[in-house]
């Protein structure tokens, strides 16, 4: 028994639920997100203020996708109403990041700046501060595009466990090691 996939996703005010063929597309003040169903073990049903999710049997592989589907709507739902925001900060002497419209330049320590072109569907910020972390500010109504680009920035400088030089996001916890025991 899929225990995510049971319940039931609330829709709040100002979000609209609709069912086109396997499509399921949520309209809201944020924006607009479609999913595509290809499993026919899946249905879903759409009422006046919530959205069931079912499957037609126990099997294995047929409870994860009906988790999964599940879990899919509610994060549709959850950004096109609230919006979804990560925050990233720079740790390191020299590392910089600054903004043109989408277009973000990244300055982390190689001989040459990193350029990224983010998506439309994401709005950023950067906050660069003296003797503060440089902060990237994303927000979207795509949870898993945002996810995507979070992962995507991360990888240019991942942290490091003996400084915690990198990216990383903030309030992240990372594990330091000590490093090599001074002398006997």
């Amino acid at each position: 028994m899929s225990r995510i996939g049971i319940l039931p996703i609330v829709i709040p005010e100002r979000v609209t639920v609709i069912q086109k063929g396997n499509a399921i597309i949520v309209k809201g003040p944020e924006a607009e997100l479609y999913q595509e169903i290809n499993h026919p073990v899946i249905r879903v049903e759409i009422g006046e203020d919530k959205v069931m999710v079912h499957r037609l049997d126990n099997e294995k592989k047929n409870c994860a996708l009906h988790g999964l589907y599940r879990s899919l709507i509610n994060n549709m739902v959850i950004g096109v109403s609230k919006g979804y925001r990560k925050e990233l900060e720079l740790v390191g002497v020299g590392y910089r990041v600054t903004n043109t419209g989408n277009l973000l330049d990244f300055a982390l320590g190689y001989s040459h700046n990193i350029y990224l072109q983010l998506p439309p569907e994401i709005k950023v910020e950067t906050k660069s501060e003296r003797n503060k972390n440089s902060l990237i500010i994303l927000e979207s109504a795509d949870k898993q595009l945002l996810g995507q680009v979070c992962a995507k920035i991360r990888s240019f400088r991942r942290v490091e466990p003996y400084k915690g030089k990198g990216i990383r996001f903030v309030g992240e916890l990372i594990r330091r090691k000590s490093g090599k025991s001074a002398g006997k």
